[in-house]
């Protein structure tokens, strides 16, 4: 049984910080593509970031390159989603994804990842 648990969600203000944390388990994790995902309300589900198996290629979306970093631990099954200076629009529930696949684009696409967490909410405030 698969399982992805997102962590660190919550609010901060403006220009703030927050670390997510995404725990995997029942999957050989060294082997999967990590993606982060967002959702804010009434909007589309929005790519963030994602790492590769082996964690050779990085992407972020425009919106959040230089204030986002991912990494990943896989001694430990877990994924990271740093995120500094944040912004208003930046609120949403934030989503863990894991899949297998070797395309560099398709770490981009939400249909590429088999695996969900449950999300975490953030809340950025002014």
């Amino acid at each position: 049984q698969v399982q992805l648990v997102e962590s660190g969600g919550g609010l901060v203000q403006a220009g703030g910080s927050l670390r997510l944390s995404c725990a995997a388990s029942g999957l050989t994790f060294s082997s999967y593509s990590m993606g982060w995902f967002r959702q804010a309300p009434g909007k589309e589900r929005e790519f963030v970031a994602a790492i590769s198996w082996g964690g050779g290629t990085i992407v972020y979306a425009d919106s959040v390159k230089g204030r986002f970093t991912i990494s990943r631990d896989d001694a430990k099954n877990m994924v990271y989603l740093q995120m500094n200076s944040l912004k208003l629009e930046d609120t949403a529930v934030y989503y863990c994804a894991a899949g297998l696949f070797a395309v560099v684009r398709a770490l981009q696409r939400p249909n590429s990842y088999t695996y969900w967490g449950q999300g975490t909410q953030v809340t950025v405030s002014s």
